[in-house]
This record gives C-alpha cells, structure tokens and sequence, in this order.
C-alpha cells in the first residue's frame, strides 16, 4: 500500500508494515505544484488558505494513495478539516498527534496506536530504526559537508534532508544516491561566498530562494526544519527520538536548538520564512525577540519564484550584514 503523510511522523512503523511511505508534500512541491494548488480551489478549497494544505489535497486524490497519516497534533490546524475532505473523497485517514506538553507517556501511546493498526510489533519498528539510522550518520555528514567544508549548497542540503522524511520511497535507492553524492562532495572545492546563512521555518514553497542567495554570495549552511525531518539526533528509544524531534513542539524547544547551531556554525544572519495565512507566522515575533542576530522575515504564497519585493528585501538584507 502505499501509505500518505501530511508531514514527519514515526514513518518506521509504515516500512516495517511493509508499505510505502509517501511524504505528500515532496509529491507536491516536485510535481505540478501550481495546478495542483489550482484544482483544489476548483474544488472549493478558499484562496486565503496556505497553498501546502491545498497541495496535500490535490496530490493524495490524484496520485492512487490507499491511506493517509494525517498529523493533527503538532502540525497545522488546518489537517482536521483536510481530512474530512480526504474521508469525503473515499480514502482511509489515520490520525496522529504530537502532544503539545511534551508528554513522553502520550507520545508512546500515540505510537502504538500506528503499531496496532499495521499489525506489527515494536521489536520489528527498532530494526527498522536501526536501518534508517545508518542512514541518517550519513545525512548528518553531508550537513557538517555544508557548513564546515563548504562543499555543498544550501538548496542540496535542503533537498537530501527534506526527501529523508520518507527517503525518496525507498530507503535504499536512497542511500545508495546519498553514497555517490558524498563521494563527489570529496572532490569538490569550497563554494565561493562570503555570508553564512540560517533558515527558519518550514521549506520554502520559493523555487528559486537558494540559488538566488547563492548568486549573490550568500548560502544556507543551516537548514532548521529540513534538518529535524532527518532526525540527527540518533536517540536509540523511537519515543525518545520523536520527543527530541523540535518541529511540532512549541517555539521555545525550536529556539533552544537553533541557538546551538547558530553559534556553532558561525552564522551571520537569519531568515524566518512561514507560510501566507500559517499560524507559525506569530513565532516570528519570539525569533526576534531571543535570537541576537539579524533577522529577516519572509512570506511565501504561490509555488513559483521570487516576486521583485522579496529579491529587494533580500538584497537589502544581504547588504546590511555586509555592511
């Protein structure tokens, strides 16, 4: 079967079923991401609603999904109404919730519940774990590539981490393309820029963002969201592991990681980036006011390229931290 998910969730219990996970936003953002939004407001969905959740929509009714997961604790609030619609639409919906407390004890539970519903054992969800762990060492290799080397750019190490919330499908085609890109990362000389950059939020829904940052010398060596999908931190538990995972916990657990890695990478200065009509943008206000470092904050409507406001504000902001 192959299985949907709104975003990252305990994807080894779905792989140790035997299934295929499906990151739907991955199918969104790579495929016709501009009709696809397009077909959802054909549909009913209102224009003043972030164009991911009418993504998810159109994707998980036209590409044969059997079920989906749907993140409705932790996530956007806007996943309880998608997957009525889904339901409507005659596919099978699975809820999962992040506890907004941190709760370790709701969280394993939360967990089992997908343990009974693919009929597996939790002995069989480790193993699986274990595996996608190898993986994840060499996924935090091509980060350290990134901003310790210079070696790989920032929209690269944005596509290797975003694909690994289901690995492409297939965990190991994955891994075997992860080896030969780090092989020609050896042989690779250092990027030529000279400003080192963080980005906050979720992935951009901007197809140029990157390459226009580096063509004006600057990179992203520090990609928040995109890394939690990759789960760096390596904990041997799956609760804990989940626990540790900052993106559906609340802005202070997300600040508290990004300072260390600000410090640690060397970081000029940082770009907020949320969503037109997302909740998430009112953490901006709390980035501002406990990261001290420059902060820009940027919005993102449509899939497509930088509109002319949004390349000035970033020239402007790149001139500033040069200045």
């Amino acid at each position: 079967m192959k299985i949907g998910f709104t975003t990252s969730f305990p994807v080894e219990v779905v792989i140790a079923a035997g299934h295929t996970p499906i990151d739907l936003n991955n199918l969104f953002i790579t495929g016709n991401a501009g009709k696809f939004v397009e077909t959802a407001e054909h549909n009913g969905y209102p224009r003043n609603l972030c164009s991911w959740i009418k993504g998810l929509y159109s994707v998980a009714t036209a590409e044969h999904i059997d079920a989906v997961v749907g993140v409705v604790g932790g996530d956007c609030s806007n996943t309880h109404s998608l997957m009525s619609s889904l339901k409507d639409r005659g596919l099978e919906v699975i809820p999962f919730s992040y506890p907004y407390n941190h709760d370790r004890e709701f969280l394993s539970n939360e967990i089992e519940k997908l343990e009974r519903y693919f009929g597996v054992a939790h002995s069989e969800i480790l193993q699986i774990k274990e595996r996608l762990d190898r993986i994840r060492k060499k996924l935090i290799t091509l980060d350290e590539l990134t901003y310790r080397e210079n070696t790989v750019t920032g929209l690269e190490n944005h596509l290797w981490l975003v694909n690994s919330s289901d690995f492409n499908t297939n965990p190991d085609v994955f891994e075997q393309e992860l080896d030969s890109f780090l092989e020609e990362c050896e042989h690779r000389k250092p990027l030529d820029f000279n400003l080192r950059l963080t980005f906050l939020g979720v992935p951009p829904i901007i197809t140029d963002f990157y390459d226009f940052l580096l063509e004006n010398k600057a990179n992203v060596v520090f990609n928040e969201i995109q890394r939690q999908f990759s789960m760096p931190y390596l904990e041997e538990n799956i609760v804990d592991q989940y626990l540790h995972y900052t993106y559906p916990y609340s802005i202070f657990e997300r600040i508290e990681d990004i300072k260390v890695e600000i410090k640690k990478r060397n970081i000029d200065g940082v770009i907020s980036y949320s969503q037109s009509f997302c909740h998430r943008q009112i953490d901006n206000i709390l980035i501002k006011k406990y990261l001290d470092i420059p902060v820009l904050t940027l919005e993102g409507d449509q899939p497509g390229p930088l509109d002319a406001r949004s390349k000035l504000r970033l020239e402007s902001f790149l001139d500033i931290l040069r200045g």
